[in-house]
C-alpha cells in the first residue's frame, strides 16, 4: 500500500473542490478538480472544463497515485459548477406540501380512470397501482416500479400522458 491509500476518508475529503496535480505510477501526471476520492479504493475523480464547455471526467487508481500536490482552492461560482456535474438535468425539489399534492392528484386521476390505486408506507407516501406497480415521489414516470413490464411501460404512459395534458 502507497501513502495515499493509506490516508484516512476525512484526510481525501480535505482534497475535494481543489484543484491538484497528481503523479502516478509510470510517470503520469493528472491535473483537475477533485470531485471526490472513493473511500475504498483511494480512487481519485478529477474533472476539468476544456474550451468547449463539456465537462472531461478522469479516474486515477489509487494504487497508482504517488502524490497529490493542491494548486488551488475553488471559489463559490466553481463549488456550485463541481456539485452539479452528477446532477439530473431536470432535478427539482419539491416542498412537502407540493408532493403531497402531487401525490393525491395523480391517485384522484387513476381512481377516476376505474385504476386501482392505493397508499403504502409508514407515510403513505408511495402508491400502489392494482398491487402490482408503486410510484414514488414526486410521481412521475420515471419513479414508477415493476416486476411486469408491460404494467410498467403502460402506467408510465398514462402518466406521462396525465402530467402533459396538466402543463
Amino acid at each position: 500500500m502507497n501513502d495515499w491509500q493509506m490516508k484516512s476518508p476525512l484526510d481525501w475529503e480535505t482534497y475535494v473542490n481543489k484543484r491538484v496535480k497528481v503523479a502516478a505510477a509510470e510517470k503520469n501526471e493528472y491535473e483537475g478538480w477533485v470531485l471526490t476520492v472513493d473511500p475504498v479504493s483511494a480512487n481519485v475523480v478529477l474533472a476539468n472544463f476544456p474550451e468547449n464547455g463539456r465537462v472531461s471526467i478522469v479516474v486515477v487508481q489509487g494504487h497508482a497515485v504517488q502524490a497529490v500536490d493542491v494548486l488551488q482552492e475553488a471559489d463559490d461560482e466553481m463549488k456550485a459548477w463541481l456539485s452539479c456535474i452528477f446532477a439530473p438535468e431536470e432535478s427539482k425539489a419539491y416542498s412537502p406540501e407540493e408532493l403531497d399534492k402531487r401525490k393525491n392528484d395523480l391517485k384522484s386521476w387513476l381512481e377516476a380512470n376505474h385504476i386501482p390505486v392505493t397508499e403504502q408506507g409508514e407515510l403513505g407516501r408511495t402508491l400502489c397501482v392494482a398491487g402490482v406497480l408503486t410510484v414514488d415521489p414526486p410521481y412521475g414516470p420515471e419513479e414508477c416500479s415493476s416486476s411486469n413490464e408491460i404494467i410498467l411501460s403502460r402506467v408510465q404512459g398514462l402518466i406521462q400522458r396525465y402530467l402533459e395534458k396538466r402543463q
